[in-house]
């Protein structure tokens, strides 16, 4: 395959144990675990250019990049590769980028499918509840494995960007530029009620088995299509599903039945098959309660300004005009709260047709914002 020039090439995971107890907000102890990683350009001699990727919901650590043993390599690129490689906005040639699978993830990570050193038999529903800030805390473990004391950036996007402005919180000194694209502080009930609806179409799949569905050799692949098929209606706007599908017929006519008779009925099944063929269902299940629960204003008797008190990065805060999911009024409160503690902050509200994915696209006006944000650290 041709790889454009200002992409990172191929790229291998790298797997990391951490031997030291991590105790979590539940209470639970994990006494050792692996982050799966990958590395994107070279880290300086002062450990000055560090960025930090987070990924949302169903994101992992392949960021960028592409995969040489994959099936088809061309279409093995990273979930946000328009973003990073030399030249592009995230500029590998100055910064040292580092993307990994969360705690509780599917991708390499110590999660639910992974061995329990207790039992031999896979974690299930054994695994501890995560928090964000308990990934926050696993993340800095991991900063210390690549000698890194402060990052020059920490970037996210959605529950990416939740981690990024809990790093501002919990541990202020250890970062200086925080990036939170299409975030919000908090989920509404709204939200959690999406997130519940998800989580039930998994619960209640007879192939779940409460969760420890490994022992029987299957997978809750019904749940997991349903909760795919939610998750995309709400990240996809009104004028992209009308503009990709509108009423298309799959056929000349109706069949006055109920199989696949529209086109956007038929994309919502195909995105919840390939979903249920490799995310697992308790990492789901995980991942939707850790945004349920993030909530930075809690321990402050609902003030998020106070939340952001000792926090000492630079903020730059983007939401996009099509996102109904974590629209631009939540990232205004973000920017009100930053401004009560008078904080470096810039924001932007981007122009968009694609609903709450519209952090991972390349639309011109928004890699522009980032881009000059990026130039302007100096590492």
């Amino acid at each position: 395959m041709n790889i454009p020039s200002d992409a990172v090439g191929f790229v291998s995971p790298q797997k990391i144990a951490f031997e030291t107890p991590l105790t979590f907000a539940s209470g639970a102890t994990l006494d050792r675990y692996d982050l799966t990683v990958e590395t994107y350009g070279e880290l300086n001699a002062s450990r000055s250019n560090a960025v930090l990727v987070c990924h949302a919901l169903s994101g992992h650590h392949h960021v960028a990049g592409f995969y040489k043993d994959a099936p088809d390599p061309s279409k093995s690129e990273g979930w946000w590769d328009n973003l990073i490689g030399p030249g592009r906005p995230l500029d590998t040639r100055k910064f040292f980028v580092i993307g990994l699978n969360n705690l509780g993830g599917c991708h390499g990570s110590t999660g639910p499918g992974t061995t329990n050193p207790a039992t031999g038999d896979p974690f299930g529903n054994d695994f501890p509840i995560v928090t964000v800030p308990d990934w926050v805390r696993a993340q800095t473990r991991l900063a210390d494995h690549f000698g890194i004391d402060t990052f020059a950036a920490i970037l996210g996007g959605s529950l990416g960007g939740m981690q990024a402005m809990q790093w501002s919180i919990d541990f202020p000194e250890r970062v200086r530029n925080v990036l939170a694209i299409a975030a919000a502080p908090k989920l509404s009930a709204e939200n959690i009620g999406f997130n519940e609806v998800a989580r039930q179409a998994i619960r209640t799949d007879p192939d779940f088995h409460d969760g420890n569905f490994y022992a029987h050799n299957v997978v809750p692949k019904r749940g997991l299509r349903l909760s795919r098929m939610l998750g995309h209606l709400t990240y996809l706007s009104d004028d992209l599903m009308g503009e990709k599908f509108g009423r298309l017929l799959k056929g000349e006519d109706y069949q006055f039945g109920f199989d696949v008779e529209f086109e956007v009925e038929s994309y919502l099944r195909y995105q919840g098959d390939k979903f249920a063929g490799y995310f697992d269902a308790n990492t789901y299940l995980l991942m939707t309660r850790a945004l349920d629960y993030f909530d930075p204003a809690r321990a402050f008797d609902g003030n998020l300004a106070a939340a952001f008190a000792k926090s000492t990065a630079k903020f730059f805060i983007a939401a996009f005009t099509s996102d109904w999911r974590f629209s631009p009024a939540r990232s205004k409160e973000i920017v009100r709260a930053l401004l009560a503690n008078k904080h470096d902050v810039s924001s932007a509200e981007i122009e968009s047709v694609e609903g709450h994915d519209s952090f991972l696209m390349p639309i011109p006006q928004y890699h522009a914002l980032l881009r000059s944000v990026f130039e302007g650290i100096k590492v």
